[in-house]
């Protein structure tokens, strides 16, 4: 009976310190260190007795963590949002208990190699791979404005996380106080580096094409209000040669009238709309050249699940603009590492984005979507550009930095500045390491089924 309370007291304490350690993380830049912690904390499950409090103790700390960072979700989803959060959970749980089958199969040395691999493979499964997924709360989304993100980020989001469960993992083959010593000396480091301050903006270093760019923020707009939003965005920044409007600002391809004030001002516009198939469509950004014809389209790589937002694109190709080759992801192709993986691999130099967050999705939302592109930034090396209905739009240079931002709520708000068109960008470290991650981690489970029998502890 002792040992089972004393079970249960070493799970509660081990939750209190995760979901403590993840929301801090999650709240300000300068205690994205705390990931450390948290991670350390789902790392210590694999000690507990039993498979089945292992994998409950990873996921209740797993709903703590997300359900109230994604509290809009029963805005948009009512009670099946409750589904969703045990769903993200669960691979915290999945995690907790593999951990712990590794340490009582193979041993705590043996078990912390596979560590960094496990977390990564779950990791990159949930973001990237399987229907549901969802990228957001990889630990690398916590350091979106560090200092030198770019060289940070070389290793890629999930990357970030295979190095701190890397540090994790070596903490615990240590002696207890060898092992206190060493964890605290690496959250104080991880400390003083996302916390040193911040050089000032310099000009980017790569020579390149200046693209004067654009954008207003419409939410299902009439072809009225979209006249007058191009008119007043000309007024003021009668210098942009792309004008951006969000996803979805028209229920079909660019109306006629709207093509006629592209070539009567001689702008380049892109725009989000529906490109029908019968009685389907593909969700798509139409760019519309300064002669008033249609010169590039892409839809949407992966539609948002449970939506009616269209089939998913046939291809992805780069438009081939007069400044460069440009990359787009409607939407939450952005978050989306295997979309942005094959544009960049194709040469794009910069992205543009036209997305649609609903106001009534709340601030939250837009707060952890505008993550997403200082992230792409700096893990490509590319420029960003993305356009809003209902904001938070941004224009972020190469090195991850936001430069321009038009805000939630935030209805005709323009935003306006320079994308510069450098070299083509680079694919991060975890481009190969996450799939690699993947084949592990299937190997490890594999190894699991065919063999059943554990040694006694």
């Amino acid at each position: 009976m002792n040992h089972r309370i004393e079970s249960w007291k070493r799970a509660l304490w081990t939750a209190l310190v995760g979901v403590a350690s993840f929301h801090l993380a999650f709240s300000s830049q300068s205690l994205s260190f705390l990931l450390l912690p948290y991670l350390w904390s789902l790392y210590e499950l694999r000690l507990l007795p039993t498979r089945r409090l292992a994998f409950y103790s990873g996921l209740g700390i797993g709903f703590a963590c997300f359900g109230p960072q994604l509290l809009f979700f029963w805005r948009i989803f009512s009670v099946s949002a409750v589904a969703l959060w045990l769903i993200i959970a669960f691979w915290i749980g999945l995690f907790a208990v593999v951990s712990r089958e590794c340490a009582v199969r193979f041993g705590s040395r043996n078990a912390a190699l596979l560590a960094p691999w496990l977390w990564m493979g779950f990791d990159y499964f949930r973001g990237e791979l399987y229907f549901l997924r969802f990228s957001w709360f990889s630990p690398g989304f916590a350091f979106t404005d560090t200092p030198n993100a770019s060289a940070v980020f070389s290793v890629g989001t999930y990357g970030i996380g295979w190095f701190l469960m890397t540090v994790v993992a070596a903490n615990s083959t240590l002696s207890i106080q060898r092992s206190r010593r060493f964890i605290w000396i690496a959250i104080a480091a991880l400390a003083l580096v996302v916390n040193l301050p911040k050089s000032p903006s310099a000009p980017p270093m790569d020579s390149g094409l200046v693209l004067e760019v654009a954008g207003v923020q419409l939410e299902f707009p009439s072809q009225k209000e979209v006249l007058a939003a191009l008119n007043a965005l000309d007024k003021k920044h009668s210098n942009a040669q792309l004008i951006v409007l969000s996803e979805y600002t028209f229920d079909g391809p660019v109306p006629d009238e709207v093509k006629r004030w592209c070539k009567d001002h001689g702008k380049y516009l892109m725009a989000g709309g529906k490109d029908r198939v019968g009685e389907d469509f593909y969700n798509t950004a139409f760019v519309v050249g300064p002669d008033g014809e249609i010169c590039f389209k892409q839809g949407k790589s992966v539609p948002i699940q449970f939506f009616k937002d269209g089939l998913p694109a046939r291809t992805l190709q780069l438009w081939d603009s007069p400044w460069g080759k440009i990359g787009v992801c409607v939407c939450y192709d952005l978050s989306y590492r295997r979309v942005v993986d094959r544009l960049v691999k194709l040469g794009a130099a910069a992205i543009v984005s036209p997305m649609m967050d609903l106001e009534d999705w709340g601030a939250r939302q837009h707060f952890l979507h505008s993550w997403v592109p200082p992230v792409r930034a700096a893990e490509y090396r590319v420029p960003v550009f993305r356009v809003g209905s209902s904001g938070i739009s941004q224009i972020v240079e190469r090195n991850g930095q936001v430069v321009a931002v038009a805000p939630f709520p935030g209805r005709k708000e323009m935003i306006a500045g320079k994308l510069i068109l450098g070299p083509a960008g680079r694919l991060p470290l975890d481009h190969w390491l996450g799939p690699l991650a993947v084949f592990v981690t299937i190997v490890v489970l594999l190894g699991f089924c065919l063999w059943r029998k554990p040694p006694k502890l």
